[in-house]
């Protein structure tokens, strides 16, 4: 027969395997400031990563049986950053602009050094090449790739051939989303038209029938479009409005701050009614005119997001960190950042399994250095704000495995064999 104890020690474990001695974690991060917005948590804590998973999130985890213990100590350790609009169908048609094109770049050359460990193309591929897309681009990725589908089949293909009415079709949209691709396809991306409303609108219907969220790129109209009919008529609440400090002198897309320096009023409105304002860098639509007053207005982005791509790259913008600490600069608190570019997006997409550290979640972190110091940050005209404070991704983690060290942290320090001189 069993002894007692025995037989109540496999009991527990049969009820409890978790706190069983395989509970050892794979990882500890030891000694940081954890902020994590979705659980509400901003104070020294420690984090337990075990077979790829946050296992444990609380003050003092014991390091007993931790197999590899981080020393973080003053670094701030967040969920993995979600940027919520790149450009990424990398590809080599020469006739092609962002569309399989020299235009997109490839998602691991510019993520895991910012600390993100998820990215969102905006509209690059349409219906008819998304598939192309995810064998080129989402399948050959360490970086989670998800995508808007352009309402225009082709993608983005070029200026041209986003002006096709013929090719905005809601049914296919909706079809490769829902039967085909609903784990990728997390909405619907309107760009680059030159006519009326009727790209929104053909983008808002497939967004209804796929029950995916829209966002749209407001621009290129002459003379330009009311911003406030495309808020308050044309989207639903939980559309999203891009490249929100965009300022054209050529008039042909209308910004929220006025020439009075002035938030439009409507504005306001359009947020409290559940429009999503993206940040949207990019290499054109991101100007200190706009989002300075505005921030000083008390009109805050909802997230916060680069537009990345071979014309954005190494101009104003520079990375999600660089344009994160942007936002620290002009007043926003750091734990405000860290939610406008972890929780919020993945609400806004409708994916609450990511932007966390909730135990049980796929182990995605970033571990920042908040660095203090004389620093310059530049807009698309590379006017120059002087700044005092700049976050550095110091060591990211995707799915479980390190996969960014800036500067050796998770690393055995190398020492000289025996023998050598």
């Amino acid at each position: 027969m069993l002894r007692f104890d025995l037989l109540l020690r496999l009991v527990f474990l049969l009820l409890f395997p978790f706190l069983s001695e395989a509970q050892s974690v794979d990882i500890l991060l030891k000694g940081g400031h954890v902020i994590d917005p979705k659980n509400n948590i901003d104070s020294k804590m420690d984090v337990a990563i075990k077979d790829n998973k946050i296992a444990q999130v609380a003050p003092d985890i014991s390091v007993n049986d931790a197999k590899k213990v981080i020393d973080v100590t003053g670094l701030y350790v967040t969920p993995g950053i979600i940027d919520m609009h790149v450009h990424v169908f990398y590809g080599t048609d020469p006739d092609a602009y962002i569309a399989n094109g020299h235009t997109s770049v490839q998602p691991d050359a510019f993520s895991f050094r910012a600390g993100v460990t998820t990215m969102v193309d905006a509209g690059s591929s349409g219906w008819r090449n998304f598939r192309l897309f995810k064998q080129q681009t989402i399948d050959r990725s360490q970086t989670r790739v998800l995508a808007f589908l352009n309402v225009v089949g082709a993608g983005m293909v070029g200026r041209y051939e986003e002006q096709n009415v013929e090719d905005m079709n809601p049914t296919m949209n909706a079809l490769m989303i829902t039967r085909m691709f609903p784990k990728l396809i997390v909405g619907i991306k309107s760009p680059h038209y030159w006519g009326d409303f009727t790209q929104v609108d053909k983008a808002v219907e497939s967004g209804r029938l796929a029950d995916v969220p829209v966002m749209v790129d407001f621009g290129e109209h002459r003379p330009a479009l009311s911003i406030e009919e495309l808020y308050m008529i044309h989207l639903r609440p939980g559309d999203i409005f891009t490249h929100t400090f965009s300022h054209l002198d050529s008039g042909d897309r209308e910004s929220i701050v006025g020439n009075d320096g002035k938030v439009k009023p409507f504005v306001f409105a359009a947020q409290k009614r559940g429009i999503i304002f993206d940040v949207g860098h990019g290499g054109g639509a991101f100007s200190w005119r706009q989002a300075i007053p505005a921030m000083q207005q008390g009109f805050w982005p909802n997230v916060i997001s680069s537009d990345l791509h071979t014309q954005s790259m190494n101009g104003g913008f520079k990375d999600m960190a660089n344009l994160m600490s942007k936002f620290l600069n002009m007043g926003m608190p750091l734990k405000e950042v860290i939610l406008r570019a972890t929780w919020n997006p993945a609400t806004v997409i409708k994916r609450q399994d990511l932007g966390s550290l909730s135990v049980g979640s796929e182990a995605d972190v970033a571990v920042f250095n908040l660095r203090k110091g004389d620093f310059g940050f530049l807009d698309v005209r590379r006017l120059k704000v002087k700044g005092t404070q700049k976050l550095e991704a110091e060591l990211t983690i995707r799915a479980g495995r390190i996969v960014w060290d800036l500067n050796g942290i998770s690393a055995q320090l190398y020492e000289k064999p025996e023998g050598y001189k």
